[in-house]
C-alpha cells in the first residue's frame, strides 16, 4: 500500500498507508465512538467537510450495501459526506448477506481521501485535549514536505463560522408518503436531512414535504402543513440566519415544531439564545441524556460541534411565551434538548431517528405526532 500522511494544524502528523482513493482532502477533524454504523455515519450531511475519526478500531468487515445510506437530499442516498476517513484497521474481508461491495471500493469510487494504520488512540486523545481542529489527508502525488502540508492545512477556513447548510440541502422540495392513509402533513426543512427521518414519519402516518432550506414562510404556508420540522445539518448555526428568521415565523403563527440536532440550534437562536464552538464536540451512539421534567435518561445517537448556551431545567421568557431548558448531557451538562412550556414546539440535540444507534428516543416522534393532533 502507499504511503499517507495526516497532518493537524497545530503540526501534530501520523503516517499510515492510503485508504480508498489517494490525493489531498481537507477538512476538521473529529472523533466518532460509534461501534457500528459507519456507512450512516459517512453519508450523514452533518459530517459535511469533517475528517472522520473511527474509535473502533476495525472498520469494513461488512462492507457496504445499497439500505443503509442516510444522503436523503442527495440523489444517491449513499453519497459519502465525510471529507476524509481515519480508521486503525481495515477489514480485509466482508462478510455480510447484505453486503454489495467491499468499503475501500466505494470510498475509492467516490474520490474519498482516508488514511490507515495510524495509531487512533493517540490521535483521539490529542483531538479530546487540543480540540477538533483543522486537518488534510495527503497520498500519493499530494505528498510533500512537512511544512508544504502543514501550510494547506491552515490556509483552509475553520468550522467557527462555516455556512454549509446550503450546500447540503436539497436542490428541489419533494415529498415522502405515509404508510397507509395520511393523518398529518409536515414541511421538513432540509439543512442536511437524513433517510431514516422522513421514514420515521411515514411510519406514524404523516406526509412530509421535503423543502430546500431558502423556503420561505410563504412557501411553507402554500403546502397547508400540520407541523414543522427543523432537521440536523452542518456548520455554524451562528450563519443560519435565514433559517432561524423562517423558525420565528412559524412560530409566529403557532405552528407546532419539532427540530433535531442542527434543527435544535436554530430553534434555540429563534428563542433568543446563544451558541458556541465545544471543544471536541459529541460524535457517537452511546451519549446519556437527561428529560428534566420526568427524570428519564436516554441513550442517544449524536453528532455535533456546536451547543445551545443555557443551564438544566432553565426557564426564559421568548417573544412567544416561557421556554425552559428540557434536556441536558449527563457527561458534561451541555443543553441537548429546549422546549415552549405550552408544548407545542420543542428540539433535541441528539438523533431520536437513530441511524445507526440506540432507540430510547424513538418516542419524540410519537410526542410530536400528539401534538399534532392536539393542535388538530
Amino acid at each position: 500500500m502507499s504511503s499517507a500522511v495526516l497532518v493537524l494544524e497545530d503540526g501534530r502528523t501520523f503516517r499510515g498507508t492510503t485508504f480508498g482513493a489517494q490525493g489531498r482532502t481537507l477538512g476538521e477533524a473529529v472523533f466518532c465512538t460509534g461501534m457500528t454504523g459507519y456507512q450512516e455515519t459517512l453519508t450523514d450531511p452533518s459530517y459535511h467537510r469533517q475528517i472522520v475519526v473511527a474509535t473502533a478500531p476495525q472498520i469494513g468487515n461488512t462492507g457496504w450495501n445499497q439500505e443503509d445510506g442516510e444522503a436523503a437530499s442527495a440523489q444517491d442516498p449513499n453519497k459519502i459526506w465525510v471529507a476524509g476517513y481515519v480508521v486503525r484497521d481495515p477489514a480485509r474481508r466482508t462478510s455480510s448477506w447484505r453486503s454489495t461491495g467491499t468499503l475501500q471500493d466505494q470510498l475509492e469510487a467516490q474520490n474519498v481521501v482516508g488514511i490507515a494504520g495510524i495509531d487512533t488512540r493517540a490521535l483521539v486523545r490529542h483531538l479530546r485535549t487540543r480540540g477538533s481542529m483543522r486537518a488534510g489527508v495527503f497520498s500519493g502525488d499530494a505528498l510533500g514536505t512537512s511544512e508544504e502540508m502543514l501550510e494547506q492545512v491552515v490556509d483552509q477556513p475553520s468550522m467557527l463560522g462555516a455556512d454549509l447548510a446550503g450546500e447540503v440541502t436539497t436542490g428541489a422540495g419533494y415529498t415522502i408518503e405515509p404508510s397507509g392513509d395520511a393523518r398529518f402533513t409536515v414541511v421538513a426543512v432540509d439543512l442536511g436531512i437524513k433517510t431514516n427521518t422522513p421514514r420515521m414519519f411515514a411510519e406514524r402516518g404523516i406526509r412530509v414535504h421535503v423543502v430546500p432550506s431558502n423556503t420561505t414562510i410563504e412557501q411553507v404556508l402554500e403546502l397547508n402543513p400540520d407541523g414543522v420540522f427543523l432537521s440536523n445539518g452542518p456548520g455554524d448555526p451562528a450563519t443560519a440566519d435565514t433559517s432561524v428568521a423562517l423558525t420565528r415565523q412559524v412560530l409566529e403563527r403557532e405552528l407546532p415544531l419539532f427540530g433535531i440536532c442542527f434543527g435544535n440550534q436554530i430553534f434555540g437562536r429563534a428563542l433568543g439564545r446563544g451558541t458556541y464552538k465545544m471543544k471536541f464536540g459529541h460524535r457517537g451512539m452511546n451519549i446519556p441524556v437527561i428529560e428534566h421534567t420526568t427524570g428519564r435518561i436516554a441513550i442517544t445517537a449524536q453528532n455535533h460541534g456546536f451547543a445551545l448556551e443555557g443551564e438544566a431545567g432553565e426557564e426564559f421568557d421568548t417573544d412567544f411565551g416561557r421556554a425552559r431548558i428540557s434536556h441536558t448531557c449527563a457527561n458534561d451538562g451541555t443543553v441537548e434538548g429546549v422546549e415552549l412550556i405550552s408544548g407545542s414546539a420543542f428540539s433535541v440535540q441528539y438523533h431520536p431517528e437513530a441511524a445507526a444507534g440506540p432507540h430510547d428516543a424513538a418516542y419524540l416522534f410519537d410526542r410530536f405526532t400528539s401534538v399534532l393532533q392536539e393542535k388538530k
